[in-house]
């Protein structure tokens, strides 16, 4: 019997967390905090580098099969929340070398133990932390430091889950998507073919969706040519980071034509020939963004939703195929990594089935741990739940 493809929703339990809210501030702005960074380090943290990379043991993960993250912790060197770097472009180049081989060992061994891919699905990826919404709405993001995850799901246990909510607006990325894909699906895919790239290479359209959940769904893809082994490569990371860049620049050239008709060039563009010849003359781009600069004046609520700056989830996933994938999303509203490829994740307290789970997860995480330290990324951190070594 085959199974259905469409989005799922799986429940995974936690253990609760100890940590109590301090009378008077609402949960968002307590997890702004440097008290929060002091429990993430000293009840999860696994290694810290003097690079301010902390590598941890997600509290509230995705999945208890493998789950970590790496946060770029300035919660100490920058106190205003909204001054921390929270993209790559964002971070100085020697704390990104140090990034992107941390970033590879992860990977590595998260495909060493997890081969099949039609058992396990491994993505890892980064997400936009700015906070370019009001900032007493519930989604503003928590620590505002970029962060990295890596994650791996049973496949079975994915096409065993329910149906998610088709409708669920963390799926939908709040009408922003369907903003790009309705209207400017031409010229955003124009855009990024004015790249040259030698290790990524476009997939075609839909040929690296999962078939289980049929995401990602309408976003550019780029296939890692030599697979894991390419990761080793600088050169990997550079394309890597363009296609960050790029989407930066066509995101802010949009909502820049949005706010002001007949916009300059936004300060700081990384490709402004690319941008002037593809994007700031292209009639489907200023059509659309006359369409909701009209609807922003003329409704409130859709205005106050508009993420004005770029927004953005990117990651590296394995498909159907056993390939590594590239994409990027082209806005969310406070939406989880996993999201892009269609699972939905529901965290539900519960001590016993997490602490079923969790003797393989730390073994794992820790085998991660030796392997950064051998590499000289790092030191560990001792924790109730494990030592330094």
């Amino acid at each position: 019997m085959a199974v259905e493809t469409g989005p799922r929703q799986i429940v995974t339990p936690f253990r609760p967390i100890p940590l109590a809210v301090p009378e008077g501030m609402k949960p968002n702005e307590f997890f702004n905090s440097t008290e929060n960074l002091n429990d993430l380090a000293n009840n999860n943290g696994l290694l810290r580098n003097p690079e301010g990379l902390l590598l941890y043991r997600k509290a509230l993960g995705h999945s208890n099969l493998f789950d970590t993250s790496i946060i770029y912790d300035t919660s100490r060197t920058i106190l205003d929340p909204l001054g921390r770097p929270v993209r790559r472009t964002q971070v100085p180049e020697h704390v990104k070398a140090v990034w992107n081989r941390m970033n590879q060992i992860i990977v590595a061994a998260m495909l060493e133990w997890f081969p099949d891919p039609d058992r396990h699905l491994v993505l890892a990826g980064e997400a936009s932390l700015d906070a370019t919404w009001p900032l007493t709405s519930p989604g503003v993001p928590s620590i505002r430091m970029l962060h990295n995850h890596f994650i791996v799901f049973d496949k079975a246990e994915l096409a065993a889950a329910p149906a998610a909510d088709p409708d669920n607006p963390n799926l939908t990325d709040g009408g922003q998507h369907s903003l790009f894909q309705s209207h400017m699906r031409e010229v955003y895919r124009a855009f990024f073919d004015g790249f040259e790239f030698q290790i990524l290479k476009p997939c075609q359209a839909g040929s690296c969706r999962l078939a289980l959940t049929g995401y990602p769904q309408g976003l550019p893809s780029w296939e890692i040519q030599g697979g894991a082994e390419a990761l080793k490569d600088i050169r990997f990371w550079e394309e890597y980071d363009t296609i960050l860049m790029g989407f930066i620049d066509f995101y802010r050239t949009f909502f820049g034509q949005v706010s002001t008709r007949n916009a300059p060039l936004p300060a700081g563009i990384h490709f402004p020939e690319l941008v002037k010849r593809r994007l700031q003359h292209d009639n489907s781009l200023l059509t659309a963004a006359k369409m909701v600069r009209e609807r922003c004046i003329a409704d409130a609520k859709y205005a106050n939703a508009i993420r004005w700056q770029p927004a953005f989830k990117q990651l590296i996933y394995r498909n159907d195929r056993g390939q590594l994938i590239v994409t990027i999303s082209q806005n969310s509203i406070g939406n989880a990594i996993t999201e892009l490829l269609g699972v939905v994740v529901e965290r539900k307290p519960d001590a016993d089935a997490y602490g079923a789970a969790e003797p393989a997860l730390v073994e794992k995480l820790l085998e991660v741990r030796r392997r950064l330290a051998a590499a000289d990324l790092g030191d560990g951190i001792a924790t109730p739940w494990w030592g330094t070594d």
